[in-house]
């Protein structure tokens, strides 16, 4: 990353499930929310998409949108499909499920692969496999789903951080 006078880019973070309704639009306020509560504002930029088009245009299921103000989270987004650009585009795309992320492999170029991750694998407890998908229940699953993305969006925050921390610490030390 360079340095202008405003500071290094932000870390570009997208969050994938498969409608881009339920599960990424509410992992993309969940952490929004963390990242602010940490005074990380301008290091990161968040959105989210789906695998698949089905609601492109759609704002987030009322569901999704109740349970984030619940938590006084504004769910905003409005369901778009990923793109190919956004490979590219964004520093880590985050799959909600193993399905997910083996339909982003299967798009991503080689040279990007890196930057695909898995939610769950950021879950505390170390327990999870996959975020599963409320779409089809009630609004108890879209509360288990906010608890579950609660928890990964900390562990996740976590992990960018201390990479950024590792990188700032690499590119500081004097060469001889």
């Amino acid at each position: 990353m360079t340095s202008s006078s405003a500071g290094p880019r932000p870390t570009r973070v997208l969050f994938v499930c498969t409608g881009n309704i339920c599960r990424s639009p509410l992992a993309e306020a969940v952490f929004k929310d963390l990242v602010q509560k940490r005074g990380l504002e301008r290091r990161y930029e968040v959105d989210s998409a789906g695998t698949h088009g089905y609601h492109e245009g759609d704002p987030a299921d009322p569901r999704t949108i109740r349970v984030g103000a619940k938590h006084g989270l504004e769910v905003d987004s409005i369901a778009r499909e990923i793109r190919d650009d956004d490979f590219t585009h964004f520093d880590v795309l985050v799959a909600m499920d193993r399905g997910h992320l083996r339909q982003m492999r299967a798009r991503c170029p080689k040279a990007l692969q890196s930057k695909l991750l898995l939610m769950p694998d950021y879950d505390p407890e170390g327990a999870l496999k996959d975020v599963p998908d409320p779409y089809y229940g009630g609004i108890e699953g879209f509360e288990q789903v906010y608890r579950i993305l609660v928890g990964c969006s900390r562990g996740l925050l976590d992990a960018l951080e201390s990479e950024t921390q590792a990188s700032a610490t690499e590119t500081s030390v004097p060469r001889a």
